[in-house]
């Protein structure tokens, strides 16, 4: 699997953007890199794309993902 991390400006702020569904090829498969602390018994999964750094990018998740990611 590989690691992304999403892209940071000058500010260390996360860049967003709106992108329209036509530029949106395939889902991925993200799972967060949880590090060696454990989550608090109070943690929303909903949250995790605020709250983690990192994510592997699991690209046997289907046949295609493999040959479309890299």
């Amino acid at each position: 699997m590989w690691q992304v991390k999403p892209e940071l400006n000058q500010n260390h702020e996360r860049l967003q953007s709106v992108e329209h569904l036509d530029v949106i090829f395939r889902g991925a498969h993200i799972i967060p890199v949880f590090g060696n602390g454990s989550l608090p018994d109070n943690f929303v999964f909903s949250y995790s794309l605020d709250a983690f750094k990192t994510f592997y990018v699991n690209k046997y998740a289907d046949h295609h993902a493999n040959e479309i990611a890299f």
